[in-house]
């Protein structure tokens, strides 16, 4: 028997599928496997993922590499998906008067307002001056506390500021009660001797004072310009149950100040749009820019400097000078992102618009023959590129039971999304867009401040749930699950991810339903309306209602939740829509692979090596 291999070198994962053309001429499928794909998609480090997948396909029937005849590569590789975040905000705070977080155990209730004086200098203060006191770590609590008891009486302390995370602790100790903030950090750069606003909300609310501009203003006595300053500041405590804002000098207020900028598409017809526009403005002008050859953005703004860091960065990938680099489609997706407010004392952010942008990169030449030749002399096998991607994933898709032409694929990948539609006269339309899987991980990490992208990962890809006691945990969809032996002390009162086997938990303190929230509305802000132009851009006089069927191959046809998505989104164009189960077993993976074999039983005149 002879045996072929068809490889799938994709953004995440690099799929294999082996197939035996039998003396008698008779093919059959023999098995396939799936890695990571090692290296950036379509570069020569994917040959060692391509080796590994052939390894563990081959081990499955019991042959070695060197059994191989035959190794086919889908030539989808000179296109490369990048993701990237700007604020569409122009004005940048870059030295702020305020510190401000959320801990977890403030202490009294109120406001106040006073001069900032350090514990260690109380012995300074004036009789009749209203003073907000602050103390770092090298004081224990019972240190703090008896020297404020011991100037209570003859100073005017309306409140208290702790590095230590020992408010309740102080609170209890001291003959007065005044609102006290713990846990900040930096407590250092306070400015001794500045006036300062400190709030307190009581359990189970937040602040009103000091997250409303006016407010501030009402607390510090500042004037409209000043008042102006600290709308970010406010913006940045909303929802905070503690904070202190700090009023330093108007001389010490500077703004940085970053134009948005333009995108310009260069196509049909050369337009431009500004990124204040929003992702609905910048997709409306692409469209109707016509054939994209090249995007870019405005120097020295937001946007310019994003599109230029994603074409820099394919140059030492690709081994080509900028110019040779071109960006010829992009998602753009409307979004909250975390701004730092630059010199704040406890490294505070707060949320602006932003507009997230996936974009695929294509050079002139990426060594995809070098890949193959490579493969050559290392497997001593003959390799070929063969089969456009979404064309392949196209026939493998025929596989799926039930399935009948024409028929549209949707291919959900990790960096694109491509669609094909096979009509039944042989032809084929095919499209390769930006954005998938990559960009609904980077919207929910940075809409929901996430430190680790390996979180954000997960929550896409698991349900959740929030374990309520030792014995029960409330499921996202407001289920409830018991369980016979007690959970994991470690997980109780947490957010946790249902991963087949084991509960992951959520470090951050996020409410579930604001993960849901987001989880939900980054997968359709990416995955419906990609589908949709994707589906639009192949369809017959693009008219979705042209399409019959869709099959939804790739990664992410694997979610739990997006092809449900996609079938409601398409249920108004009467387009019957499901996951593909390539060959009856694969579910939606392997579509690439198996058509890269199956493209092979009609070119075998042509490829006669075998």
């Amino acid at each position: 028997m002879k045996l072929i291999a068809g490889v799938d070198i994709g953004n995440s994962t690099t799929e294999v599928c082996i197939g035996g053309i039998e003396e008698n001429g008779r093919f059959c499928f023999l098995s396939s496997a799936s890695r990571m794909t090692t290296g950036t998609k379509g570069t020569l480090p994917n040959v060692l993922g391509i080796k590994a997948a052939l390894e563990e396909a081959l081990d499955q029937i019991h042959k070695p590499l060197s059994a191989l005849d035959l190794v086919r590569l889908n030539e989808a590789a000179p296109v490369i998906g990048d993701t990237a975040m700007e604020t569409i905000t122009e004005t940048i705070i870059t030295e702020s008067s305020m510190i401000g977080h959320n801990p977890s155990t403030p202490a009294g209730a109120g406001e106040a307002v006073g001069e900032l004086i350090f514990l260690e200098n109380i012995w300074k203060g004036v009789s009749g001056t209203p003073y907000i006191v602050v103390a770092s770590n090298k004081f224990s609590y019972e240190e703090i506390a008896a020297r404020l008891n011991q100037y209570i009486p003859e100073l005017d302390v309306k409140g208290i500021i702790l590095q230590a995370d020992e408010a309740v602790l102080v609170e209890n100790r001291l003959n007065k009660q005044v609102p006290i903030v713990d846990e900040v950090r930096h407590i250092h750069k306070i400015p001794q001797g500045k006036m300062a606003a400190i709030e307190v909300a009581l359990p189970g609310t937040s602040i009103r004072m000091l997250s409303n501009p006016y407010g501030i203003a009402t607390l510090l006595g500042l004037d409209a310009e000043e008042t102006k300053s600290v709308t970010p500041i406010a913006k940045s405590l909303v929802g905070k149950r503690s904070a202190v804002v700090i009023r330093t000098p108007h001389g010490n207020m500077r703004e940085n100040i970053l134009p948005a900028g333009e995108i310009t598409f260069h196509g049909t017809r050369e337009l431009c749009v500004s990124i204040d526009a929003g992702a609905d403005g910048i997709m409306e002008k692409l469209e109707e820019a016509g054939e994209i050859y090249d995007i870019d953005g405005q120097l020295n703004t937001n946007v310019g400097n994003m599109l230029s860091r994603i074409k820099t960065s394919m140059e030492d990938v690709t081994q080509r000078q900028n110019g040779d680099i071109r960006i010829t489609d992009i998602l753009a997706v409307d979004t909250l992102a975390p701004v730092e407010i630059s010199g704040s004392l406890a490294g505070e952010t707060c949320m602006e618009k932003a507009v997230g942008i996936a974009a695929m990169v294509k050079t002139q030449h990426l060594p995809m023959q070098q890949i193959a030749e490579k493969l050559e002399q290392e497997l001593s096998v003959k390799a070929v590129v063969a089969g456009v991607e979404a064309v392949m994933a196209s026939i493998g898709s025929m596989t799926t039971p039930g399935t009948k032409l024409p028929l549209a694929v949707l291919d959900m990948g990790g960096g694109s999304t491509d669609a094909a539609i096979l009509e039944p006269d042989g032809t084929v339309r095919t499209t390769h867009q930006a954005g998938a899987g990559e960009l609904v991980s980077m919207l929910i990490q940075t809409e929901l401040g996430l430190k680790s992208r390996v979180t954000a990962e997960q929550i896409k890809k698991y349900p959740m749930g929030k374990v309520e006691s030792l014995f029960h945990m409330r499921l996202e969809n407001g289920a409830m699950q018991f369980f016979e032996e007690s959970i994991d002390p470690r997980y109780y009162g947490h957010v946790v991810l249902l991963a087949p086997g084991e509960m992951l938990k959520i470090e951050e303190d996020i409410p579930m339903e604001r993960i849901l929230e987001v989880r939900r509305e980054a997968k359709k802000k990416v995955f419906v309306r990609n589908a949709i132009r994707a589906l639009r851009t192949v369809a017959p006089d693009h008219n979705l209602r042209k399409i019959p069927n869709v099959v939804l191959v790739g990664g992410s046809a694997e979610d739990f939740e997006i092809p449900e998505m996609l079938m409601e989104a398409l249920s108004e164009y009467r387009i019957v829509c499901g996951r593909g189960n390539i060959r009856g077993c694969e579910g939606p993976r392997n579509a690439v692979a198996t058509g890269l074999l199956l493209s092979y039983l009609g070119n075998r005149k042509s490829e006669n090596t075998v």
